[in-house]
């Protein structure tokens, strides 16, 4: 059964009604993609069709050459609460991710403390429930603590209400810890998320092993610490049949690795960082500490492989790896810097320059932000059905805005992406049918 996140108390009062009308209505789930009308009335989709309906709404809306689509789902949002306050809080990154059209996300398990018991889960959604703002999901801990050794009940995890386990980024101990954990997960119907990157190849590295971590001096990453770990979890699902998601694909090899399992029929999906359809390893030129991100930026062919991938589905979604910092995490030289960008905010907008560019349709681009997470990680999203939570986006497709600080909304200003040039920010944003952002 798939989740639903609770509804603002006031999504249902009576009378509350949007029509938004003559809009380019952009349905993934039923893979809709038409002009037309689209209703909101108590919180729910109550009209989505062509004609306009003979009921009448407190409010219109002349969608005029805009998209209306659902409310994205972030599959990997760091708040940074609790234990890292002084970076962000869920209080800021939230409703900076509602603003942006997230209307739900997934959260890591590597909180301090982690997220291995159902007292840390109750815990987190206390705190998310007062930020407001966007919905947020969680993911258990795999292991206790993160440690790598011991796996966490996950049966308690469950039980709380994550809808995944993860052991973020933190390794495991050996490929047995791994077996274990996939068939307790498989048991309980459990999604594992992985981070696929062998640690004993990738640790202490900050780049691509290429050209540009060699004329920098910079210590190097190779794709192999990627594609060694997604092979080993490939075999491990062969033996236990445990769904497994990859998280934040980097490199050509682990799309054809990922290509192949699906074509064997193998129950894996695959997410990529809005940032890695950008970012090169040219990125890094003149140490630039805003690019520094882990899996870290790779040759310009692995991104055109990842937008490929994107395009036709192997690879399922879009996520924003959202990270954000202090300004002092990022002013170090380069290998001393912590990684991750802030990225609430550029995940919408990168995907619409995909579609701008040609590479991805903007049915493609809304299930890949919306309908695919909202599947994997077994919630209900993603469809615009009469019924369904009025989560939703409205978008004007001809609008961009150059990035800046004045208009950015996270704690975390660590982006390279200030100062691009980019489709604009949602028009209006509704939660649950109610207005959460209308941009003037």
């Amino acid at each position: 059964m798939k989740r639903h996140p609770p509804a603002p108390s006031s999504a249902g009062a009576p009378g509350t009604s949007l029509l938004i009308k003559n809009v380019r209505v952009l349905d993934p789930a039923a893979g809709l993609d038409f002009v037309g009308c689209l209703g909101i009335r108590g919180g729910r989709i109550d009209y989505r069709d062509r004609p306009p309906p003979a009921a009448a709404y407190a409010d219109v809306i002349e969608g005029d050459g805009r998209w209306v689509m659902p409310g994205l789902v972030d599959l990997c949002a760091r708040l940074r609460e609790p234990g890292a306050e002084h970076k962000a809080t869920m209080a800021s990154e939230a409703p900076a991710a509602l603003a942006a059209g997230i209307t739900a996300l997934c959260l890591p398990p590597d909180t301090r403390p982690a997220i291995d018991n159902a007292a840390v889960v109750a815990r987190v959604n206390r705190i998310a429930k007062a930020a407001g703002g966007a919905f947020v999901y969680t993911l258990g801990a795999l292991t206790q603590g993160l440690r790598g050794t011991a796996l966490a009940e996950m049966s308690a995890l469950k039980q709380a209400g994550v809808v995944g386990v993860s052991n973020a980024a933190a390794p495991l101990d050996n490929a047995r810890v791994a077996r274990r954990a996939l068939e307790y997960a498989a048991g309980l119907e459990l999604t594992v998320h992985v981070l696929a990157l062998e640690a004993s190849l990738a640790a202490g590295g900050v780049a691509h092993e290429g050209p540009v971590a060699t004329r920098l001096g910079l210590p190097a990453i190779p794709v192999a610490a990627e594609t060694t770990a997604i092979r080993q979890w490939l075999s491990l699902v062969e033996d236990t049949g445990a769904r497994v998601h990859f998280g934040r694909l980097a490199s050509a090899r682990a799309v054809a690795l990922i290509e192949s399992a699906k074509a064997r029929g193998l129950p894996v999906s695959a997410d990529v960082a809005a940032h890695q359809l950008f970012l090169t390893e040219a990125d890094l030129e003149d140490f630039n500490a805003m690019a520094h991100v882990i899996p870290p930026p790779r040759s310009a062919a692995d991104r055109e492989v990842l937008r490929a991938a994107l395009a036709t589905g192997v690879i399922d979604a879009v996520c924003s790896d959202h990270q954000p910092h202090e300004a002092d995490a990022k002013i170090n030289p380069l290998p001393l810097t912590e990684p991750g960008i802030s990225a609430l905010e550029t995940l919408l907008p990168l995907t619409l320059s995909l579609v701008e560019e040609g590479g991805l349709g903007p049915l493609a681009a809304a299930a890949r932000l919306s309908a695919a997470p909202a599947r994997i990680l077994g919630i209900a999203g993603g469809s615009l059905a009469p019924g369904a939570v009025a989560d939703l986006v409205l978008i004007d497709p001809r609008a961009r805005r150059r990035l800046d600080a004045r208009h950015w909304r996270s704690a975390g200003h660590n982006t390279p992406f200030f100062g691009y040039r980019l489709p604009a920010p949602p028009l209006g944003v509704w939660r649950a049918g109610m207005p959460a952002l209308v941009y003037s």
